[in-house]
């Protein structure tokens, strides 16, 4: 089943006739920055959730999750749409938004950052000091690896503990 698109414009009209927008990313990234009129779930909460028998527009960051999951989504109503561009387009529509920039940057993110600095590292080390640097990124890259087979994230579990992560958690 194919889930029907709408523009920010659409998706606030709808708004204003009774339909209920769900935020389906996660916590770290919800508590950054969300739509004021949205209903936070979580996508590994979905299923857990009964989200009425109204019109349902479910967002995530890009569009690329609800892209990803809409047959999934589509499973929970009759009236299902999804936010096109999500709310990256609602913002740049000039929707308002509410932002907590003291909140830490989304765990993913911080994966990439963390992950690809100690790559590049890794591999400025073993040109400049001794090859024996290269251990560095292949451990990050078996790292990922393992993250991406397995959906454990090692560096996720530290990162998570960092002093700057504890406001996201509470």
């Amino acid at each position: 089943m194919k889930i029907k698109t709408l523009t920010p414009a659409q998706a606030r009209e709808k708004l204003r006739t009774g339909a209920t927008l769900v935020d389906i990313r996660e916590r770290d990234e919800h508590a950054r920055e969300h739509i004021a009129e949205a209903l936070h779930c979580p996508l590994g909460d979905l299923d857990a959730r009964d989200l009425g028998d109204g019109t349902i527009i479910f967002h995530c960051r890009s569009g690329s999750r609800t892209a990803t999951h809409a047959s999934r989504l589509a499973a929970k109503g009759r009236d299902v749409f999804v936010l096109g561009g999500g709310i990256d387009a609602w913002r740049k529509a000039g929707l308002p938004t509410i932002a907590d920039r003291r909140q830490p940057i989304e765990m993913m993110r911080q994966v990439q950052i963390a992950a690809g600095s100690l790559i590049l590292a890794g591999m400025i080390l073993a040109f400049a000091v001794s090859p024996w640097f290269l251990a560095v990124p292949t451990f990050v890259g078996a790292g990922l690896a393992f993250a991406g087979l397995t959906g454990f994230c090692g560096m996720a579990r530290l990162l998570a503990k960092a002093p700057w992560n504890k406001r996201a958690l509470t």
